[in-house]
């Protein structure tokens, strides 16, 4: 059984995700496109299906224009 905690900040990161795309002003299949991904990529790590690969992430943030650096900086204070 996964840990509640865990589980929680897990959580707390895809709603951050799609809250730095939403404020970049891009829909899924709009950053999708920007990373040369189906739509469904973008849905499934937003949705928890599956996580990103610390350059996934990184190439996520580009797209939204920001940095990586910035986007976890921010998150860490959550």
């Amino acid at each position: 059984m996964k840990n509640n905690k865990c589980s929680k900040r897990e959580e707390s990161l895809r709603n951050a995700l799609k809250v730095m795309r939403k404020t970049a002003g891009l829909n899924q299949s709009q950053l999708a496109q920007k990373l040369d991904k189906p739509q469904s990529f973008v849905s499934k790590y937003e949705s928890g299906e599956r996580q990103l690969r610390i350059l996934e992430l990184e190439q996520v943030c580009i797209a939204c224009g920001t940095t990586a650096h910035e986007f976890l900086k921010d998150f860490s204070k959550q």
